[in-house]
């Protein structure tokens, strides 16, 4: 995958991460608050169901002194409370209470807003078959309750009682539109819930899979290195102690600067780097230093480079700077009889080449790793953030050989056409890779 995409899937993974945040501020705060509080809004439903069926009960006690319509709606309204958690219940019970209160009060009373609202919670509450299902049991007892009230009332106007169960059909209709499309809204909300957490554990994964292979490369390098270098103290220790000196000091060099990257990795795990920039950890030094340092380990170098310099991007210079050192790392670690390592760093248009190569005595495998055994699969998880290749394997003279291609990213404009030269241990510098910086 490109250095673009790679980019573009970290931002979105951040971003799923803070889904929930985001669709609470969408909702506003009447909403949020009704959600963390359910029993509020349950206490909202009730009240708004008497205030609409309470004043025609009122107007029969006061008019007719007949209190058949108030028990009803009493009994309806704490049906309603128990909604949420028994919504196919509560549905039956009122739709089956509608009637009666109906016939009772010769159509002044009635508990058809109770059924819309309880058809509503069923529609949210189970898929489409079971809520099309209760919504037509609900629209026949509903229907049927109207044609309960006695003939004369409607005698004036016999096609009143079709227009009222027009709309008793059409507002339970509204009903189960609206619950179908609350619950689906709650199905999409959930969904984006679970792909936000996968994400997110994505992306702790592949933080702590970067953080691995950093720490991988910093100890396995360092430590290689500073075993090498006390092993040529100690040969050098009686023969020139001068040389013995230069030596430790290159050793105790290289243990601090291993100190000073682990500070860094490390640093990534603490809460108070959450603040803290995010880009990737810089390389300790230049790669010229890094060929120094091996130089100084033992391993005869010879540096080729061509083409442009490297891209400015950090994370570009820091994959290139981690695969030379993995693989001279190996180089010192493994290789026998090794009496010269070829580097070649080769940029033409949108792609460089690095090439490691050693003449040492035979194949360099197999053998026990001496490490995590990550290092191979760590240089191609590198390479495929620029997507790009790796291939590694023993030569046919012997040694070893290992190969990388990755693609410049797209912000990169290849200024800085400089061509390299051949680069052995009595060169020490070279204009446009050497002195370009740390490759962070």
């Amino acid at each position: 995958m490109s250095n673009r995409l790679s980019v573009e899937g970290i931002a979105e993974r951040t971003a799923a991460v803070s889904f929930t945040e985001l669709n609470a501020r969408r909702l506003g705060p009447v909403r949020r608050f009704f959600r963390s509080h359910p029993r509020a809004m349950d206490a909202v439903v009730v009240l708004a169901f008497l205030l609409v069926a309470l004043p025609n009960a009122l107007f029969l006690i006061l008019e007719d002194g007949s209190w058949l319509g108030l028990p009803g709606i009493i009994l309806a309204a704490g049906a309603l409370v128990f909604r949420r958690r028994h919504p196919m219940f509560v549905l039956a019970f009122v739709a089956l209470l509608d009637p009666p209160v109906s016939f009772l009060t010769d159509g002044a009373g009635s508990v058809a807003v109770a059924t819309m609202i309880a058809l509503y919670t069923v529609a949210a509450t189970y898929p489409l078959k079971k809520a099309l299902l209760a919504a037509g049991a609900a629209v026949i007892l509903s229907v049927g309750a109207l044609f309960l009230i006695p003939v004369g009332i409607f005698a004036d106007a016999p096609g009143v009682i079709w227009l009222l169960s027009g709309f008793v059909v059409m507002f339970l209709a509204i009903a189960v539109g609206v619950g179908v499309t609350v619950r689906r809204d709650r199905e999409h909300e959930s969904e984006l819930r679970e792909w936000a957490a996968r994400n997110a554990e994505l992306a702790s994964a592949g933080e702590r899979n970067r953080i691995a292979r950093e720490m991988h490369d910093v100890v396995a390098h360092s430590l290689t290195v500073m075993v090498a270098l006390s092993d040529g103290a100690a040969v050098v220790m009686k023969r020139d102690p001068g040389r013995a000196v230069a030596v430790l000091r290159e050793l105790s060099g290289t243990g601090r600067t291993a100190i000073a990257d682990m500070r860094r990795v490390l640093g990534v795990l603490r809460a108070e780097a959450a603040s803290e920039s995010l880009e990737p950890l810089p390389a300790s030094s230049s790669l010229a230093q890094l060929l120094d340092g091996f130089r100084a380990a033992g391993l005869p170098l010879r540096v080729t480079t061509s083409g442009p310099r490297l891209p400015d991007d950090p994370a570009f210079q820091l994959t290139v700077y981690r695969i030379l050192q993995e693989s001279l790392t190996n180089v010192l670690r493994y290789g026998k009889g090794v009496t010269l390592v070829d580097i070649s760093i080769a940029r033409t248009g949108n792609t460089v080449s690095l090439r490691v190569a050693d003449d040492g005595r035979g194949a360099m495998g197999p053998v026990v790793s001496l490490g995590s055994g990550q290092g191979i699969a760590g240089m191609r998880e590198r390479a495929a953030i620029y997507a790009g290749a790796v291939e590694v394997g023993s030569r046919p003279s012997g040694g070893w050989l290992v190969e990388v291609d990755l693609t410049v990213p797209d912000n990169d404009d290849g200024s800085g056409h400089e061509r390299g030269k051949q680069k052995d241990d009595s060169a020490r510098h070279h204009a446009g890779y050497a002195d370009q910086g740390p490759a962070r």
